[in-house]
């Protein structure tokens, strides 16, 4: 099964995350499908960056997201609202 989920890089104590579409059964530094984008949880706010195209084309062909991308997909496709 090829599942959506995040991919650790970074310093130590000081993490980012790669969004990346891999083989379920690989281990978490393996070799990747595709790259749909990018987390960083020590900005504030988080830095969220994933190439919607990308991640739509994937879950059509039946990729299943981890918890953590289904709910980093729901933030970032929600409308930003500002207020003036």
């Amino acid at each position: 099964m090829i599942t959506m989920r995040l991919m650790r890089y970074g310093a130590k104590k000081r993490p980012s995350y790669r969004i990346v579409v891999m083989e379920s059964k690989r281990s978490c530094q393996s070799e990747t499908i595709d790259v749909v984008g990018s987390y960083d949880p020590l900005k504030e706010p988080p830095d969220i960056k994933i190439d919607q195209e990308r991640a739509k084309r994937w879950l059509a062909k039946g990729v299943q997201p981890s918890r953590t991308v289904l709910s980093l997909l729901d933030r970032t496709s929600k409308p930003k609202t500002t207020t003036d």
